[in-house]
């Protein structure tokens, strides 16, 4: 029988999840530690919410075991298990002041009237809410009614904290700043996070590790450095972050070997010209320039290889403008790379992306 040591807050064993003839999660084996910010990143339809809702309890596994803390909870009810869920649209009761809705879940659970309260307000200090508790959710900003459900999670206490797209009903600059919030919050709080999100750079940003979910299955685990710099299969390498595949002919032509290769568009040096070269560390590819995106801070080149097929190439705006950069289209140039910065991926063909 299957067991896992103490430090383990979360482990899955062959976990499945079939709609009818459809395999939502087809196999997962994961191990997610005490105390960590560990994030499922996949597209939609990728079965990475089906895995939060099994783990929480909302949906029963068609084969397989979810283990919390060494114990098995496959078959128990949600609030049977040592966790709780925030969700996107926080689900706060708008009738209810601030404090009473962090106070809710101690209240059914008959918790003395002033334990509760000396525990709302330790949890409204620990999301920064201090003085917020008599004002109503209508009154807060985006911002500041997610941290209201992430206080009304933590009061409970929970040994794993469940996010489910926390951030999304956010504008950008907000998202920003709740993502870097977040992460310090749970540093404090030394709480396992449990982060589900289709955007990488939620993932890379927030995660001590990250799971790839792709049709059912986990990709990749690792470090947002490892998946960003490493990617395991060519899925990983175009879902997270631009993917630049060399292969076939052209990797033979440029590289000299036979594979399927990537590498980063930030790794890229642009060379205007014919005549450049590459030092001995380095691979090149002449091509030329067929469609320049300025983007303020940078620009994203796409350059068609002679030996065939496209890179992109992301250089830095630091001393040109809008019109520097795009004045490029159509020029003859080389790229260049450190043969470091290049890694060899599953030669595989990229998935369909998943159906929502």
């Amino acid at each position: 029988m299957f067991s896992v040591m103490p430090d383990q807050a979360v482990s899955l064993r062959g976990l499945r999840k079939s709609f009818g003839s459809v395999d939502a999660v087809a196999g997962v084996d994961l191990d997610i530690a005490d105390g960590e910010f560990f994030a499922m990143l996949g597209p939609s339809g990728s079965g990475k919410t089906t895995v939060l809702r099994m783990i929480a309890g909302f949906e029963s596994p068609t084969a397989g075991t979810v283990e919390l803390g060494g114990r098995d909870v496959t078959r128990l009810a949600p609030f049977e298990r040592d966790v709780n869920t925030v969700f996107q649209d926080y689900a706060l009761f708008p009738h209810m002041s601030v404090l009473e809705n962090v106070e809710y879940g101690l209240r059914v659970k008959k918790v003395a009237r002033a334990a509760r309260r000396e525990r709302a307000l330790e949890a409204l200090a620990s999301v920064r809410l201090e003085g917020f508790g008599q004002r109503r959710p209508a009154q807060l900003s985006g911002g500041q009614r997610q941290r209201v459900a992430l206080a009304r999670a933590l009061v409970n206490r929970p040994r794993v904290l469940l996010l489910d797209e926390p951030l999304g009903a956010l504008d950008l600059k907000l998202r920003e700043e709740m993502q870097v919030e977040l992460k310090a919050i749970q540093r404090e709080v030394g709480i396992t996070f449990l982060f589900v999100t289709h955007d990488q750079e939620e993932a890379l940003t927030m995660s001590d590790r990250v799971a790839v979910f792709n049709q059912g299955r986990i990709e990749q685990v690792g470090t947002p450095a490892e998946i960003y710099e490493r990617p395991a299969t060519a899925f990983v390498a175009g879902f997270v972050g631009t993917s630049n595949l060399i292969s076939g002919e052209a990797a033979r032509a440029v590289l000299g070997k036979e594979g399927t290769f990537s590498v980063r568009p930030e790794k890229l040096r642009l060379v205007v010209g014919d005549g450049a070269t590459a030092g001995p560390e380095e691979h090149s590819a002449a091509g030329t320039v067929s469609e320049v995106v300025y983007a303020g801070p940078a620009t994203r080149f796409v350059v068609e290889l002679d030996a065939g097929g496209r890179l992109i190439a992301l250089q830095q705006n630091l001393q040109v403008s809008s019109m520097d950069v795009t004045g490029l289209r159509g020029s003859r140039v080389l790229l260049v790379w450190h043969r470091q910065h290049e890694f060899a991926i599953a030669d595989a063909p990229l998935p369909e992306p998943a159906r929502s």
